[in-house]
């Protein structure tokens, strides 16, 4: 992404809503000139003398044509989202019309914006943290109830406002141990070690079990990756059809028909899954059924939970003995489905329940449907989403979690300077690190080439 100036004098225009034929679109200009530019194709109330926040009716005028009919909404700086002077069109959504509003802006002085522009300058206007930022971002994408949670608890800045406070009160002491540096010979101490130190355990207690919950968090942005795996003819692909409720996969009772990896979504109780068919494991001569099988191993070990299917209908001590080689190869988080339990005797369910009392797993038929909703549940439960507080603060970004892990390693690097009574030039140095670490987490202190990857992921509009 092609950086702008902090002290860019530029007016930038972009459709804030979706591209593409709709009953209303929203066109959204930023910048010194955006009030008197759009003030010059419009007909109607005055902006310049609009108060702030505040929608108006007019028409859109390009050489002397009526354009459309339009809603005018005037944002001054520094009170909206980019922190200048900001002008909403909300016209009617065709395609046509939108881009008619846009080439008469950019004529009129405004130029297209880069993707994340506006929130790029709301960053740069200190109207919010990097930390806000990307969660706006994560907000946008959120595509389940828990994951719009996690980016809505990050976006009300209590992550950011903690880091802050702690980041404050390092300086602090920093600020104390530096003076000290000033006055070596006197052998004088202004920082208390003791203080210092249990303000560094009491911040490794707070990061702690917020960098537990990247596990989780990765997965809720993500969709929770979920591989159905098992023996040739198990059932997996009528089991993920009975899960999408659509034929997904080709259904055959020749074993091997599945040789390729097969993916797509649902959400259970607000959370997303993504259900992953795979290949047959077994070993075969044939050339394409071993990609296939060798993709369904690469994928069981990223998996977050794997549904290891068998059939129940042929369960015996000696096929589960074999069943069991293949599981506990696997070495991942495993919930035993016995299929086709329509199929099998009464005397063949007793068996199963007696060998499997120890592990988790469940009984269903994929094909007349028996039990699924309480797989789904299961799935819920062994995942341990459900355990996830939706209110409490959960990491999702990988960049806030590396960032978050490297101010604990600098932490930790503290506390044993502390206690190894290092010289206080050592440690002035230990905490200048840290609280660099914490600046670049709430962007504080910035990189561009960072700033770049992380805005040219947003829409153009935002």
């Amino acid at each position: 992404m092609k950086l702008i100036s902090i002290d860019s004098t530029d007016t930038i225009v972009a459709l804030s809503s979706s591209p593409g034929m709709s009953a209303v679109a929203l066109i959204r200009i930023s910048g010194p000139e955006a009030i008197s530019i759009v003030e010059q194709c419009f007909s109607g109330k005055k902006l310049s003398q609009t108060p702030s926040h505040q929608a108006v009716f007019g028409r859109l005028v390009s050489n002397d044509q009526v354009l459309d009919e339009v809603l005018v909404t005037t944002f001054r700086a520094p009170r909206s989202f980019t922190g200048e002077d900001v002008v909403e069109i909300g016209c009617h959504g065709s395609t046509f019309i939108i881009e008619e509003v846009l080439k008469l802006l950019v004529g009129l002085g405004a130029r297209l914006a880069e993707p994340g522009e506006f929130t790029m300058r709301g960053f740069r206007n200190r109207k919010f943290d990097l930390l806000k930022a990307e969660a706006i971002a994560d907000l946008i994408h959120a595509e389940s109830a828990l994951a719009h949670a996690a980016a809505m608890n990050m976006l009300k800045g209590g992550l950011s406002d903690n880091l802050k406070t702690i980041r404050t009160s390092l300086i602090d002491f920093a600020s104390l141990v530096e003076l000290e540096l000033d006055f070596s010979e006197e052998d004088v101490e202004f920082a208390s070690r003791d203080a210092l130190a249990k303000q560094v355990q009491n911040t490794l207690a707070f990061l702690a079990p917020i960098l537990e919950t990247y596990q989780y968090g990765n997965a809720i942005k993500k969709g929770i990756p979920v591989v159905i795996a098992g023996k040739p003819n198990a059932g997996k692909s009528t089991l993920l059809n009975r899960l999408l409720q659509e034929e997904k996969a080709i259904v055959s009772s020749i074993p091997g028909t599945t040789r390729d990896v097969i993916e797509d979504t649902i959400h259970i109780e607000g959370i997303q899954f993504r259900f992953i068919d795979t290949a047959g494991l077994r070993e075969s001569g044939d050339v394409v059924e071993q990609i296939g099988i060798s993709r369904a191993r690469e994928r069981i070990k990223t998996a977050h939970l794997v549904l290891y299917l068998f059939d129940a209908s042929a369960f015996t001590t000696q096929s589960w003995q074999e069943e069991l080689i293949e599981i506990e190869a696997l070495g991942n988080q495993i919930l035993l489905v016995g299929n086709k339990m329509d199929e099998a005797p009464t005397s063949t369910l007793q068996l199963i329940e007696e060998t499997l009392v120890s592990r988790p797993f469940k009984l269903i038929s994929a094909q007349k449907n028996t039990y699924v909703d309480e797989l789904k549940k299961q799935l819920l439960k062994q995942s341990g989403i459900e355990n996830i507080n939706p209110n409490n603060i959960i990491l999702t970004n990988l960049r806030h979690y590396e960032s978050l892990k490297k101010v604990e390693v600098q932490l930790k690097k503290v506390l044993e300077s502390l206690h190894q009574h290092i010289s206080t030039d050592l440690l002035a140095e230990d905490l200048r690190l840290c609280i660099y670490h914490f600046g670049e987490v709430t962007g504080e202190i910035t990189n561009e080439d960072i700033l770049g990857n992380i805005f040219s992921k947003f829409c153009i509009g935002k």
